[in-house]
């Protein structure tokens, strides 16, 4: 759990009262790699925050191909936040792409703490800002515009740590590409 609070503290300082309130809904649970922790057309209902191992949001494009959204590798919070916001089936899968173990929460019992603890709630606001605006747009803008080898740069700066851990078609999903198309940018950046 301290590993917990440390992610959340970096975001906004806790009393003790909402920590208490935050760890009782807390659970410790293990997905084993190509478990599901929320399924494309499932009313999503948890958040997981991963301690250890990875996971990658996906979906299946009209032309059946696996698309990868993003991944979700420790200290990150894996969920459809849109399907629960909304209510509505998740249109994407998050998949562990390791053995992952994760605290995971009820989105909607964390939203009844948000309106109780002001700390809480500024968790919320300043992880949103972060990471759904300030991080998305240019990420989005990004993906849809810059060549394929700007990509796979911004790609390994950002995360470094996982292009060793990921098989080259999850980076090419990912950066929109094919494999063979990554394979010549990997030569091209040798």
């Amino acid at each position: 759990m301290d590993v917990f609070f440390k992610k959340i503290e970096t975001y906004t300082k806790l009393s003790a009262e909402s920590r208490t309130a935050w760890e009782a809904i807390l659970t410790a649970k293990t997905y084993k790699r190509g478990d599901n922790f929320v399924t494309e057309g499932q009313a999503p209902k948890k958040v997981a925050f991963v301690v250890k191992g990875l996971f990658s949001q996906n979906y299946v494009s009209d032309k059946g191909e696996v698309v990868i959204k993003t991944f979700f590798p420790e200290q990150r919070f894996a969920a459809s936040v849109s399907a629960m916001l909304s209510k509505t089936p998740s249109m994407f899968t998050i998949t562990a792409l390791e053995d992952t173990s994760v605290l995971e929460y009820d989105f909607f019992a964390f939203k009844k703490l948000s309106e109780q603890y002001m700390d809480i709630a500024t968790f919320y606001i300043n992880y949103m800002e972060l990471h759904w605006i300030i991080e998305k747009e240019p990420l989005e803008i990004a993906l849809r515009h810059d060549p394929a080898g700007k990509r796979y740069a911004a790609f390994a700066d950002k995360f470094p740590s996982l292009i060793k851990r990921l098989k080259k078609h999850h980076i090419a999903s990912y950066l929109g590409i094919t494999p063979t198309q990554l394979s010549r940018i990997l030569l091209t950046n040798k």
